[in-house]
């Protein structure tokens, strides 16, 4: 029996009704996109060519000065190859790490209030908890290559440039050269705990402060202040619960006997920190109001 209904549009109906309903991008697709965004900023590049480069500059001006033996490892940087990487990874754990990571960090959330982009970023198919995990991936991405890179570039510069002689440790004892090779890798690749926490602090501040210059310098001033209590006597287990503490675990691995409790208790301490400053940006960033752009 006849509805009265051309049959052109009880076709569209019923196509309309089949058609699938959009997918949204999801959290893969924008974390790719966060990529593409990252790779194109040139702070981005020179700051991966800048811990590439200045390494071997660092190494060759150690070369032709006095050693600074008022450092950590810094009276055998003329002895060892293995000696220079880790006197370099004590500095950089003091004043160079919460830097590095902020540079992209501090303002992947605060860009985006900076520009007015929020409006038309969750316009594309993904929802708010998407875009702050996409970020948040691409964050740590960045963090976990200038690791890698400042790890390649001191370790291999030192060893061509000085050579890959045994490493006198810091009870006296002699490492051998591939002994030595492994721990340096290790002292490095140990800090990627307390980085990833700082990682997250700096994403913290970008996401409630909303101000760039905030999110990339407070983790560096929050930091600095980290270290000066815990140089402080009788801080004790405030001294354990700081994030920048962990940074330094790695002296353990050099003693004529090697102890690793620091190292778990500052992993620890590491994940704490980092859940808690990603928890309370996540829910910042789900509560807030950002209509105006």
């Amino acid at each position: 029996m006849s509805t009265g209904v051309p049959a052109d549009v009880r076709e569209r109906a019923r196509t309309h009704r089949a058609a699938p309903a959009p997918r949204r991008a999801g959290t893969w697709a924008a974390y790719r996109g966060e990529l593409v965004k990252l790779a194109a900023l040139l702070r981005t590049r020179a700051t991966l060519a800048a811990v590439l480069v200045l390494p071997p500059l660092v190494v060759l001006l150690l070369r032709g000065q006095r050693a600074p033996a008022d450092t950590l490892f810094g009276r055998h940087v003329h002895d060892s190859g293995f000696a220079v990487p880790l006197l370099l990874l004590g500095f950089a754990t003091q004043y160079v790490f919460p830097l590095l990571t902020s540079v992209v960090a501090g303002d992947v959330f605060a860009g985006e209030d900076q520009h007015g982009t929020w409006k038309t970023l969750l316009t594309r198919s993904v929802s708010r908890t998407q875009v702050f995990w996409a970020k948040t991936f691409a964050a740590v991405t960045f963090a976990a290559a200038v690791l890698v890179v400042l790890t390649a570039s001191s370790t291999v510069a030192s060893v061509l440039l000085v050579g890959h002689q045994p490493l006198t440790g810091l009870s006296g004892q002699e490492v051998p050269a591939g002994r030595a090779a492994l721990l340096v890798v290790g002292a490095w690749a140990s800090t990627a705990f307390p980085l990833l926490g700082f990682t997250a602090l700096a994403v913290l501040l970008s996401v409630r402060t909303r101000n760039p210059a905030l999110g990339v310098v407070g983790p560096v001033v929050l930091g600095l202040l980290m270290s000066l209590v815990g140089s402080l006597g009788g801080t004790g287990w405030l001294r354990r619960a700081l994030l920048s503490t962990p940074l330094e675990a790695w002296h353990g691995l050099f003693t004529a006997t090697p102890f690793s409790g620091p190292l778990v208790q500052g992993a620890v301490v590491s994940l704490l920190w980092t859940a808690l400053c990603l928890a309370a940006a996540h829910r910042s960033l789900r509560r807030r109001d950002i209509t105006g752009g």
